[in-house]
């Protein structure tokens, strides 16, 4: 993917405002009560070939209402064929990351984590990918083979943000590469591993296109873990949650020579399908508040013309509550000119502090806005699937996400 580089000589964004957490060993505390009490189902146990069977319930998995072409299906996930659930959310009972969780060929599972550091002067953003879902390897192979391993195509993407220290790492690598269980996962030199409070990551990469060694220890403490699974399309093939909408961060590189500490976001989603399946373009966005809860507005157009809108709070006492999210603003668009938007209050428009990332399909912001009453920064992505879809762009793609075989 091509970047644009659009960063001033100071911090990523200006009069930040630190804020406060709990201890990390305060976490896998008892799961929140329901959001809506309409909601989908509870998980239930799934097929013999899972690798465990479930004997309680996982997750809350919120109806967050009817969509808006009318229809009210249940939000309990099934797959295309219409068989049983099987574990998802990548993540154990306690909430806490889990590995080793079984991806469908032509699915996919990634773990997000972003970060910012307290004086505003650093970023960084990772994604932990089984079946790395924007590869162009793995849409060609699925084209030529509908059996195709998701575990044959993994990858661990870091970025980097601030003056001095802009790196972008992801190499595709293959199954042989891949090692994964409950509390870990290793693609290659780099892996992740949860340690009972934080999650631990070890990388040795190199970033493209120009060859620069990423390689250092960072560590994600969440404040508290959170059940919370929703489902992203009308038919419930795809899911995403939040694991830890808020904790802090320890960064220590070697390559290049960094440290930092600031706050932190870790969450996961997931899809039984290709993401090009029902999606049209989404905005998404989290923001931490003064009172130490986290707003989260996730919102989704799908090809069918329904959308789907997620406005979220999740409060430091792990409940989840939804609010009425204000009017939908336009951002200005960047280099490759990709619509952004996001939902802000008040008279005065929402703006972007800086554009992280800049690509044909995708675009990564930090904007401020208006939010509960409240002068929020905010985390920000677009993605736009007809974009991804596109051959010039997969063509590209080779440049940005090399593959080791």
């Amino acid at each position: 993917m091509s970047r644009c580089r659009i960063f001033s000589d100071g911090p990523l964004w200006s009069d930040y405002r630190s804020y406060g957490f709990e201890s990390a060993h305060d976490v896998a505390q008892s799961v929140s009560p329901m959001v809506s009490s309409n909601g989908g189902s509870l998980v239930w146990p799934g097929h013999t070939w899972m690798d465990e069977r479930l004997r309680s319930p996982w997750f809350n998995l919120q109806d967050q209402g009817s969509l808006s072409g009318g229809g009210q299906r249940s939000s309990r996930p099934r797959g295309s064929d219409g068989d049983h659930v099987w574990p998802i959310g990548g993540r154990h009972p306690d909430g806490s990351p889990r590995f080793d969780q079984v991806v469908r060929p032509g699915g996919y599972l990634w773990w997000y984590i972003d970060a910012l550091s307290d004086d505003g002067t650093y970023g960084l953003t990772i994604i932990a990918f089984v079946g790395s879902v924007f590869s162009p390897y793995y849409h060609w192979a699925f084209q030529r083979d509908r059996s195709t391993a998701p575990e044959n195509h993994v990858s661990i993407n870091v970025a980097l943000y601030g003056k001095g220290a802009r790196r972008w790492a992801m190499t595709e690598r293959s199954q042989k590469s891949l090692s994964r269980g409950s509390e870990h996962f290793q693609v290659g030199p780099s892996h992740l591993r949860w340690t009972g409070s934080c999650l631990e990551i070890d990388l040795n990469e190199w970033s493209v296109p120009i060859p620069q060694k990423v390689k250092g220890k960072i560590r994600v403490f969440p404040d508290r873990l959170f059940h919370f699974v929703t489902p992203l399309d009308q038919r419930a093939q795809h899911h995403w949650g939040p694991i830890g909408p808020s904790g802090r961060v320890e960064v220590d590189l070697q390559q290049p020579s960094l440290s930092w500490k600031g706050h932190a976001y870790l969450d996961s989603n997931e899809g039984t399908e290709p993401i090009i399946g029902p999606f049209s373009e989404w905005d998404w966005s989290r923001a931490n508040l003064r009172d130490g809860s986290v707003a989260v507005l996730y919102d989704i157009r799908e090809k069918s013309g329904d959308e789907r809108l997620l406005a979220l709070r999740f409060k430091s006492d792990q409940t989840v509550e939804s609010f009425e999210a204000p009017a939908r603003q336009s951002l200005p668009k960047a280099f490759w000119r990709v619509g952004r938007s996001i939902r802000s209050e008040g008279h005065e428009p929402a703006r972007v502090v800086q554009t992280l990332e800049d690509a044909p399909f995708y675009v990564r912001s930090v904007l401020r806005s208006r939010l509960l009453g409240e002068e929020v920064v905010s985390m920000h992505e677009t993605l736009n699937i007809p974009r991804l879809d596109r051959l010039s762009t997969r063509l590209m793609l080779p440049w940005k996400m090399p593959r080791i075989r």
